[in-house]
């Protein structure tokens, strides 16, 4: 026997015992309130909520935060009645100064929002825009990432991400950039 077989051997024969699966059901079932955590996390990553009634808030806060010539594009009808720069080239996007999507659901703990292409219009979109607003109905935020993923299961879609804050990195001494790789501003509006 050579010294590899020996050692598999021995490996083999003092195997631990299997134990079960910890029981999963238990995460999330802490009671707080999801749009005050939701808030909180966003918020302490770089993000900015507001909780507004209907898209005509949104509208008015846009409007009085962003330049009137700041190139919006969105996925929305609400906000944009242009959906070419949905099907143009990627690289026509790169003066993008605001997008306005819709995602499909928050997570309380840690701030994330799933977003699918559907949602994003072009993989691209939410990355290369200077600033990023999403819109989510509140009673769609889950408590954990275990009950997101078990919300987006085996659904079909072809590209999905989390995204939580706007882009951000401290590798260069330490020093926090925001808009690193992406967005340098989120606003997430909670309907």
């Amino acid at each position: 026997m050579s010294s590899r077989e020996n050692i598999l051997s021995r490996i083999k024969q003092n195997q631990p015992e299997l134990l079960p699966l910890p029981d999963l059901l238990v995460l999330g079932t802490e009671q707080y309130d999801l749009v005050q955590k939701f808030t909180e996390i966003l918020e302490g990553i770089g993000g900015k909520v507001l909780q507004v009634s209907d898209y005509e808030e949104i509208k008015k806060y846009i409007i009085a935060n962003y330049p009137v010539n700041a190139r919006v594009i969105s996925t929305l009808t609400e906000f944009s009645e242009n959906k070419d720069w949905q099907t143009a080239d990627p690289h026509s996007l790169k003066d993008a100064d605001f997008l306005i999507i819709k995602g499909q659901f928050a997570v309380a703990e840690n701030g994330a929002i799933w977003l699918t292409e559907s949602e994003m219009g072009q993989r691209v979109a939410p990355f290369i825009t200077q600033y990023l607003a999403i819109v989510i109905d509140k009673s769609t935020i889950l408590p954990t990432m275990h009950q997101a993923y078990g919300q987006i299961g085996m659904a079909d879609y072809g590209f999905g991400v989390f995204l939580a804050g706007p882009s951000k990195t401290a590798d260069i001494e330490q020093s926090l950039v925001l808009g690193a790789h992406g967005a340098r501003g989120l606003v997430v509006f909670l309907v």
